[in-house]
């Protein structure tokens, strides 16, 4: 009960932050211009409000639109939710080779959750016998929501 309390907090604390400097659209005020102009973490923003429904209407294809734009620059965790949005097809075409490249770039950034759904980590690989797939299809269902959750709550 204590941690529903908790995130209903954070969401009214973030609507209310969101529309205390929204424009016409539900977007604070510059984050879709500095979006627009590049920059990496309003691109991610702008997504994880898209993915979310936070401030604005969901619409899962404009999130994988501004992930990949933040992504392409190198932000980890855009890299992360946009490889779980190709393995699970949401917002963009089913596509298992396009998210395993981008784990693997998050991977290379030294992403540990990456370096385990891709394998590279010694640590999850351990002794006991598992199923990369299983455990990367898990992951694909949780890594979005949860990473989005983190970027809007940061500055």
């Amino acid at each position: 009960m204590r941690k529903l309390l908790k995130w209903v907090f954070i969401g009214c604390l973030l609507a209310s932050v969101f529309n205390a400097n929204a424009d016409e659209d539900g977007l604070p005020v510059n984050l879709h211009k500095s979006a627009e102009q590049g920059d990496s973490k309003a691109q991610a923003k702008l997504g994880a409000m898209y993915l979310l429904g936070s401030g604005i209407e969901k619409d899962e294809q404009q999130a994988f639109d501004w992930f990949l734009k933040s992504a392409q620059q190198g932000s980890v965790d855009a890299e992360m939710i946009v490889a779980a949005l190709y393995d699970r097809g949401l917002g963009v075409k089913n596509d298992v080779k396009a998210a395993t490249q981008w784990y693997e770039k998050a991977a290379a950034q030294g992403n540990t959750t990456a370096m385990a759904l891709t394998g590279k980590n010694d640590v999850a690989k351990g002794g006991v016998a598992f199923s990369y797939q299983a455990m990367r299809l898990s992951a694909a269902k949780q890594l979005p929501t949860e990473y989005a959750k983190r970027i809007l709550l940061t500055k």
